[in-house]
C-alpha cells in the first residue's frame, strides 16, 4: 500500500476513557437516590445538561463536573447539600487524575503503522487535559503531530486536510465515534475506519452516514495491520 496519512482518535480508540466517566456517573446517581428520582430520569437530565454546557464550555472533566453540579442543584432545589457538592468535586478530581489505560494491541500496532504511514493524533477536548493524557500515555512518539481541537466537525477536518496537505484518497480518520470521527471525515472526502467501542459516550453515537470516501469497519485496533 502507498504511504497513507492516518488521523487517529485518542479517547476510547487508543485508551479507555468513557468507562471512567460512566463509573463516576453511577456514583453520582447513587448519591442522589435520596431525592426520589429514578436513575433513568437523573441520567436524562444529566445528558441534557451536558449537551447545553458543551456548547458553552466545551469538553473535558471541568465541563463534566459543572454538568454534575448543575444537575444536582436543579434536582435538589432548596434541599441541596454542601457535602454532596464537595463529593462531586472529589469524584471529578479522581476522574481527572485517572491515568490512561491503553487498549490492548495499541502500542505494537502503532509501532507497525508508524513505519509505513504518517500518523497524526487528532483528539478533541480541553487542551491542557488532553495534552496531559497524551503525555502520560507514552504514545506521542509515534505521531508526527498532536492536534487537539475544540470540536471534530467537517470544518475541522477540512482545516486539517489543508494544514497537512493531505491527499484525500490517501487520508483516513480512525476512531470509535460516528458523530465526531467517522461521519464528518467522510463528509470532507476522507476515508474512515470505524472501530466501535462498547462504552462509547451516548452523546457521540449516531447513525453511520455515507460519504465520498471509503468506510472500513473493524472490531479491534490491532486489525489495522491487516489493512495498512
Amino acid at each position: 500500500m502507498a504511504r497513507q496519512t492516518l488521523l487517529i482518535d485518542a479517547d476510547d480508540t487508543l485508551w479507555e476513557n468513557n468507562i471512567f466517566f460512566e463509573k463516576t456517573i453511577e456514583g453520582f446517581i447513587t448519591q442522589l437516590e435520596h431525592l426520589g428520582y429514578t436513575r433513568e430520569y437523573v441520567r436524562h437530565i444529566l445528558n441534557e445538561t451536558e449537551r447545553r454546557n458543551i456548547r458553552q464550555h466545551g469538553y473535558g472533566v471541568r465541563s463534566f463536573r459543572r454538568s454534575l453540579e448543575d444537575t444536582y442543584l436543579k434536582l435538589a432545589g432548596n434541599s441541596a447539600r454542601r457535602d454532596i457538592v464537595k463529593e462531586i468535586e472529589r469524584m471529578a478530581l479522581e476522574l481527572e487524575n485517572t491515568p490512561p489505560h491503553i487498549l490492548e494491541g495499541v502500542p505494537e500496532t502503532l509501532v507497525y503503522l508508524a513505519k509505513h504511514h504518517r500518523l497524526i493524533l487528532l483528539t478533541k477536548g480541553e487542551a491542557a487535559e488532553q495534552a496531559a493524557k497524551v503525555e502520560r500515555s507514552g504514545l506521542q512518539s509515534y505521531f508526527e503531530s498532536i492536534e487537539i481541537v475544540m470540536e471534530k466537525d467537517a470544518a475541522t477536518y477540512q482545516k486539517i486536510i489543508d494544514q497537512f496537505k493531505i491527499v484525500k484518497s490517501h487520508g483516513w480518520m480512525i476512531g470509535n465515534s460516528p458523530r465526531s470521527d467517522i461521519n464528518p471525515a467522510l463528509q470532507t472526502g476522507l476515508n474512515a475506519v470505524f472501530i466501535p467501542h462498547s462504552a462509547t459516550w451516548e452523546l457521540e453515537k449516531s447513525e453511520l452516514e455515507s460519504g465520498a470516501g471509503k468506510l472500513l469497519i473493524l472490531s479491534a485496533f490491532r486489525e489495522l495491520r491487516g489493512h495498512f
